[in-house]
């Protein structure tokens, strides 16, 4: 997988087709930063732009796990779902 393919981008999600924003992915010279841990798309797996704010899928994890688990129990097909993915990226 290129490093063009892990960025999907939101940023004017509404006004463009899937094809245009896989051309704008594709101009994108410069590493996409996330806006949270400051890793660049060539070091995560994948990296989600929106409107002035990146997200790379590890961040994006730690995020849902906090939420689910803020609830103190998380249901089993959540768990399954945060196990499948930490037990990928180790």
């Amino acid at each position: 997988m290129s490093d063009s393919e892990k960025i999907v981008s939101l940023k004017n999600a509404r006004h463009k087709t899937k094809e245009t924003k896989k051309e704008d992915v594709q101009k994108t010279q410069e590493p996409v930063i996330c806006s949270f841990c400051g890793r660049p798309n060539t070091q995560v797996a994948k990296m989600v732009q929106g409107p002035g704010v990146n997200i790379c899928s590890e961040c994006t994890m730690i995020a849902v796990q906090y939420l689910i688990l803020e609830d103190k129990l998380p249901s089993g097909e959540a768990q399954k779902i945060l196990d499948i993915f930490w037990s990928k990226i180790k």
